[in-house]
């Protein structure tokens, strides 16, 4: 019964909003289409704002990936990540996630693909893909589109929360599935 009730309400939720928003207009008077058309002009702008910091942040990670750092990096770290109940294959991961969400599903797909779904790995990554955002990405896509440039304390509490979204994934993910 309940689930019902929560299927239809997510069935119906988008419309509901679109009509109340549209209903809403026309009781102020407001001409939705010139409206939309202003606000989709303005997004495309701020797209093609966006489009070197995205380059950017792209190259970075490449040359991050390609160089072999990133692999020296987890070699280097894996005895003492593996005293901690941390497998040496999540690091990568771990490391790609701040930085870009497309090379996070990367790696995720290949531990999945690899290891299998229903494996530590598995359960971990995904765990690990839902517990963290990608911290420089929104940084240098948002905050640079807009022209922040003082957003010192903005890193430190996005890498917190992925530092602390990598530690209870680990931490959760060893409890309930080993």
């Amino acid at each position: 019964m309940i689930m019902n009730m929560v299927s239809l309400a997510a069935k119906w939720a988008i419309p509901s909003i679109l009509f109340f928003i549209t209903l809403l207009a026309f009781v102020r008077r407001v001409n939705v289409y010139e409206s939309f058309i202003e606000g989709a002009q303005e997004g495309f702008m701020t797209a093609v704002k966006t489009i070197p910091f995205l380059v950017a942040m792209f190259v970075a990670i490449s040359v991050f990936r390609a160089s072999g750092a990133m692999d020296l990096f987890v070699e280097t770290v894996s005895p003492v990540t593996g005293f901690f109940g941390i497998p040496a294959e999540i690091l990568p991961l771990g490391i790609m996630r701040p930085l870009s969400g497309g090379g996070a599903l990367g790696i995720t797909a290949e531990l999945i693909k690899v290891y299998g779904a229903d494996s530590f790995l598995g359960r971990l990554a995904s765990t690990l893909q839902g517990s963290t955002d990608t911290t420089f990405f929104v940084l240098t896509l948002y905050f640079g589109s807009i022209g922040v440039s003082k957003y010192r304390y903005a890193v430190f509490s996005g890498l917190s929360a992925d530092i602390t979204g990598f530690i209870a994934s680990v931490f959760i993910c060893n409890m309930v599935f080993r």
